[in-house]
């Protein structure tokens, strides 16, 4: 939003590396487990969980890794729009509307701010290749394609949405 002509700084939202390194932390520790159920290898579950922890969580480690090595923000609200490190670039004319969601898994809870996007098939012909190979899943559990993690953010979602009409009033918050 431009204010008496002068345009708004950015807002600028670092990642929250406290909570990325305990992440980091946890896959290792799942990897490690991986490896001792492959070495100890006492039953076929063991050796087949094993088997898929080692390279799963070995990836996601890399990809934390990765993430807290890059330095730069995480997100980065302007007047032109929206840059989250893993999903790229949004003009503001590009969303419909955000809204705060949140995927239950027994007894945890993971929380997302959704961008909800005009045309989600023109994003996803420039996504990012994760997000491109994350999208049909994500559309079978009612997400779009354009959804922002709020555990790697410094401030709780609510925070980046007034933020966000703050750069853009008038956006539309669905609830």
């Amino acid at each position: 939003m431009i204010n008496n002509g002068v345009p708004l700084p950015p807002t600028v939202y670092p990642l929250a590396k406290g909570r990325v390194w305990a992440m980091l932390a946890g896959s290792l520790v799942f990897v490690a487990a991986g490896i001792a159920f492959l070495v100890v290898h006492s039953t076929v579950k063991m050796t087949v969980a094993g088997a898929l922890a080692v390279p799963f969580f070995g990836f996601c480690a890399v990809l934390i890794g990765r993430r807290l090595l890059r330095g730069r923000p995480e997100l980065v609200l302007d007047d032109a729009g929206v840059d989250h490190v893993s999903l790229g670039r949004f003009g503001w004319d590009e969303i419909a509307a955000v809204r705060i969601r949140e995927q239950r898994v027994r007894n945890t809870s993971q929380r997302f701010i959704e961008l909800v996007l005009h045309d989600p098939d023109a994003y996803l012909a420039r996504a990012p290749r994760l997000v491109r190979s994350t999208a049909s899943m994500n559309a079978r559990l009612g997400f779009g394609p354009a959804n922002m993690a709020t555990n790697t953010l410094p401030v709780p979602p609510e925070a980046v949405l007034d933020a966000m009409r703050h750069h853009r009033p008038g956006l539309a918050v669905q609830h």
